[in-house]
């Protein structure tokens, strides 16, 4: 990760948010970075176009899910 954070989760380290849908639910952004580098990129792509956003959960877990009002395919 740069200095700058993550594309994806910014400030927040890669493999401490997971991922709250589709094909990789259950799995950091770290493991997604490193066993889909294609599926990680459609991540930072959406990202920038407000698709999706990260919650901290009552458990102390960040989870990044889809905005409910965007499309993205899963």
């Amino acid at each position: 990760m740069s200095a700058q954070g993550s594309p994806v989760t910014g400030v927040i380290d890669e493999d401490l948010v997971i991922i709250d849908f589709g094909k990789y639910e259950g799995k950091t952004v770290k493991e997604i970075a490193d066993a889909d580098p294609e599926f990680y990129q459609r991540l930072v792509s959406e990202k920038e176009n407000g698709i999706f956003a990260i919650r901290r959960q009552r458990d102390k877990s960040f989870r990044l899910y889809i905005n409910p009002l965007t499309n993205m395919d899963q």
